[in-house]
């Protein structure tokens, strides 16, 4: 991975790319389908609709372009509370058009948790540990980001079925600590679906179905999934930009989450 680094706000920092291309993929159960549109095909298009020939255009072509049906769940993408439930903290759930811009900016906390196994559930005492061995104290604003390791399966089938996940009494934790938005390199930040689906069959807990989406009935926040390399941010010291498409009415939309590491800092 290539670092850039640039002067921002007078210190120069380094770029780090946290966000997976949009585009199909055996990870994805329901991959995007991208139609690409060639610069040949435009002119064209240009030809029947407006009657202007190729040969009148720099070197006889159009505007290459891009035709994409794909969820606003795919790829590297941010949860609005409406993805939860209809109703957060008893009011309406904001859409990702709602959400405040000053949620997805702020200090990134990186939780290294890829020593837990696959369908492992977070509590808050596990969130807690985590923190207290890097003798952090969260405050308000901060961004926390779990590196399960499924960055590493990213490509295969088995990308869908890997990590571990939160449940709500972690979610909830890290919520009261004024924590808004929270991240992980996994497919959800709940468990994997099929760990869960193949759980109900022998549980039957209504508990365990998706805690970690549902405490947003509780608490409003956002949740950024799909994440890539946050294993080259330190686990404190980085700042973390997520800012999501605005899509109307939407329960979730693709970002380009970049961390900015200060230029003096190593990882």
């Amino acid at each position: 991975m290539k670092d850039e680094t640039i002067e921002l706000l007078g210190h120069r920092v380094r770029l780090v790319d946290l966000s997976r291309p949009l585009g199909a993929t055996i990870s994805e159960p329901t991959p995007p389908r991208v139609n690409y549109i060639s610069h040949e095909e435009c002119a064209e298009m240009w030809e029947l609709m407006f009657g202007i020939p190729p040969t009148v255009l720099p070197l006889g072509l159009g505007f290459a372009g891009e035709i994409i049906e794909t969820s606003t769940h795919a790829g590297t993408h941010l949860d609005a509370p409406w993805h939860y439930a209809p109703t957060s903290e008893g009011e309406p759930a904001w859409t990702i058009d709602q959400i405040p811009l000053q949620w997805f900016i702020g200090k990134a906390i990186v939780l290294d948790v890829s020593d837990l196994s696959t369908g492992y559930l977070v509590t808050d005492k596990d969130v807690e540990k985590r923190l207290n061995q890097l003798n952090h104290v969260l405050s308000p604003g901060e961004i926390v980001l779990f590196r399960t390791g499924a960055d590493a399966v990213w490509g295969s089938e088995e990308f869908f079925s890997y990590g571990c996940g939160l449940g709500q009494e972690a979610v909830l934790y890290l919520v009261d600590k004024g924590v808004r938005v929270i991240g992980t390199d996994a497919w959800s930040l709940d468990r994997p679906y099929p760990v869960i689906g193949n759980e109900w069959e022998t549980l039957h807990d209504p508990k365990r179905l998706w805690p970690a989406h549902f405490a947003g009935i509780k608490r409003k926040y956002s949740q950024i999934e799909k994440l890539t390399n946050l294993e080259a941010l330190p686990p404190i010291g980085s700042t973390i930009l997520c800012f999501p498409i605005k899509v109307e009415r939407g329960s979730g939309a693709w970002s380009r989450v970049v961390g900015l590491i200060p230029e003096e800092m190593k990882v």
